[in-house]
């Protein structure tokens, strides 16, 4: 029987969108960058890049979930029965193991306090609210992802296909970073030189792997 506890849960979509979205775009952003200047068939290519796509998509979507699910070990500021007798079995003296329950209640009380600043709640695990959180992102996951490969898909010359998945990469970071800006409350500019920055490291790694290689 699962116990119900309280931990930070998805929001919503915009939760879902700002995990799933830019994992799925980056591995395979990543993935195509490096694979495709490998002399390989055309339908080996495909299927590393769709099998990365869903073996990505499931680990995501367990993540997700587990993230949904939270913890009991965290539902309490104080030592379990458990933690105090292994930290006994170490030979810690009373007075430590009190100082260590303390800074543990000091730490949670911080952690309540800035939750509560940010506006962020808490609430019951509900396994239905879970399933669908981890659903979505991992269609968001997946919608990054083929950001990245869909011209791959259309295209089989990858030489011209290429151009055009970086150009679609960096329009979805745009795009995905002025959401992120206004659902965090932050100022566009400085989110999306962030993304571009990280899709700018992804093809300057595969460049280097490249040279490395070849």
């Amino acid at each position: 029987m699962t116990i119900s506890h309280k931990a930070i849960r998805s929001s919503g979509w915009k939760t879902d969108f700002l995990i799933g979205f830019p994992d799925g775009l980056f591995l395979l952003f990543f993935a195509t960058q490096v694979i495709q200047v490998f002399p390989i068939e055309v339908q080996t290519f495909y299927t590393i890049h769709l099998c990365a796509l869903i073996i990505g998509a499931v680990l995501v979507m367990i993540s997700a979930f587990q993230a949904n699910k939270g913890d009991l070990q965290h539902d309490s500021a104080l030592l379990s029965d458990q933690e105090r007798t292994k930290l006994q079995r170490l030979d810690i003296n009373p007075r430590m193991i009190a100082h260590i329950e303390q800074e543990m209640e000091k730490d949670a009380h911080s952690w309540e306090l800035m939750l509560e600043q940010e506006k962020v709640k808490e609430s019951a695990f509900s396994r239905s609210r879970a399933i669908k959180s981890a659903l979505m992102t991992g269609v968001f996951f997946l919608l990054g992802g083929i950001l990245s490969l869909g011209p791959y898909l259309s295209n089989e010359n990858f030489a011209a296909a290429s151009p055009t998945s970086i150009l679609l990469v960096f329009l979805g970071l745009t795009i995905f970073s002025f959401i992120k800006a206004k659902v965090t409350a932050q100022r566009p500019l400085p989110v999306i030189l962030r993304y571009w920055l990280m899709g700018a490291g992804i093809l300057a790694g595969a460049w280097i792997l490249h040279k490395t290689i070849f």
